[in-house]
């Protein structure tokens, strides 16, 4: 994946329920919000601007409702991520992150960022398909 990209996720605060999370870090609030839903591991999970493209307010809105319903059955809560300058919603989800990618890839996601107790979080670029 392109060099500005990856910076940009890696610049990003991944936050849900005043848990922070940062690619390269762990977090025991993050761990703790895993440990609440009996998981070992989750991600973070979006659909807003897919293929990182802005797309208007109303659509990603629409989209990130669409993942909601898809993600029904897994633990979870909602979230905010981003920079001060770039910011979207995605759910923090429990659960294996290989159905976490699936989710990912089926609303057009680059990359999801990953969660595993007592490890930092990791960015999981996506394939499409």
């Amino acid at each position: 994946m392109t060099t500005a990209l990856g910076a940009a996720y890696r610049a990003s605060a991944y936050e849900a329920a005043g848990a922070v999370a940062r690619i390269g870090r762990r977090s025991p609030a993050v761990e703790a919000l895993l440990r609440r839903f009996g998981a070992r591991e989750g991600g973070f999970v979006g659909a807003w601007n897919p293929g990182s493209r802005r797309h208007p307010p109303g659509w990603n809105a629409r989209r990130h409702a669409a993942l909601r319903a898809a993600a029904r059955r897994l633990p979870g809560v909602e979230g905010w991520g981003g920079t001060p300058r770039w910011r979207e919603r995605h759910l923090l989800l429990a659960g294996d992150p290989r159905r976490l990618a699936v989710l990912g890839r089926r609303f057009r996601q680059r990359a999801i960022v990953t969660l595993r107790l007592g490890q930092p979080a990791r960015l999981r670029w996506l394939r499409a398909g």
